[in-house]
């Protein structure tokens, strides 16, 4: 039976201004595939990730995400779908500081009927994020701003993965975390998905962990703006 791809790209072309960032012909990522993706600094990887979560649109081409045509959707019709099916890890966390751990990541099912119906206890599915991710439960009620730069990841970890989302894009996710914690982690997130067969897309520049993907590559080989 065909299965329709988590992500499918064609003929893309995105641009800052008049510099060309992102030029790629093809790329596609099957339902359920975890992929490694990696470059240096400034090859677009995170401009990407925007583009996929539907934050930014591409000038040219074809983007597909769980079977939507991002750039057909209406802002919020895109804002409805990121909230509906995606679980994003971005390298600024974008926590609300002056929430506290548990309230920031049950936010999504506070904005996803879908995401609440499928976390079945939003609370509870919550909790037991917030441990498997070694946060100490005397945390749960501070602010998101009182936390460490570390914290604040597997905070924003454990929100991306509530309510079973069926992609996920991290980007640089384990930067802050010890070696032991960030095992954990990538422990939660690569299982979580497998359990809940979402698409993971993780950008990171810490090759030692490519191993843990079935797949993994190197935005250059499909993107044809040289860094």
């Amino acid at each position: 039976m065909h299965t329709e791809p988590a992500i499918r790209l064609a003929d893309l072309r995105f641009a800052w201004k008049d510099s060309p960032c992102l030029d790629i012909a093809a790329f596609e990522v099957a339902a359920g595939e975890q992929l490694f993706l990696h470059g240096p600094s400034g090859s677009g990887k995170s401009t990407l990730l925007n583009l996929l979560a539907g934050v930014l649109m591409p000038q040219v081409g074809t983007l597909t995400v769980l079977g939507a045509s991002l750039p057909r959707l209406s802002g919020p019709a895109r804002d409805r779908f990121r909230a509906d099916h995606l679980g994003l890890i971005f390298q600024q966390f974008n926590l609300i500081p002056y929430l506290s751990v548990l309230d920031n990541v049950l936010l999504p099912c506070r904005f996803s009927a879908r995401r609440r119906q499928r976390a079945i206890q939003p609370r509870t599915a919550a909790e037991r994020l917030l441990q498997q991710l070694d946060m100490d439960e005397t945390l749960w009620q501070r602010p998101a701003s009182a936390l460490s730069v570390g914290q604040q990841q597997r905070v924003a970890a454990a929100r991306a993965l509530i309510g079973g989302p069926e992609l996920v894009i991290a980007d640089e996710p384990t930067s802050a975390l010890d070696a032991e914690r960030q095992s954990a982690f990538l422990d939660l997130l690569t299982c979580a998905c497998h359990e809940a067969g979402a698409a993971l897309v993780f950008v990171s520049h810490d090759r030692r962990l490519a191993g843990r993907f079935a797949r993994d590559m190197a935005l250059g080989e499909i993107n044809r703006v040289r860094s």
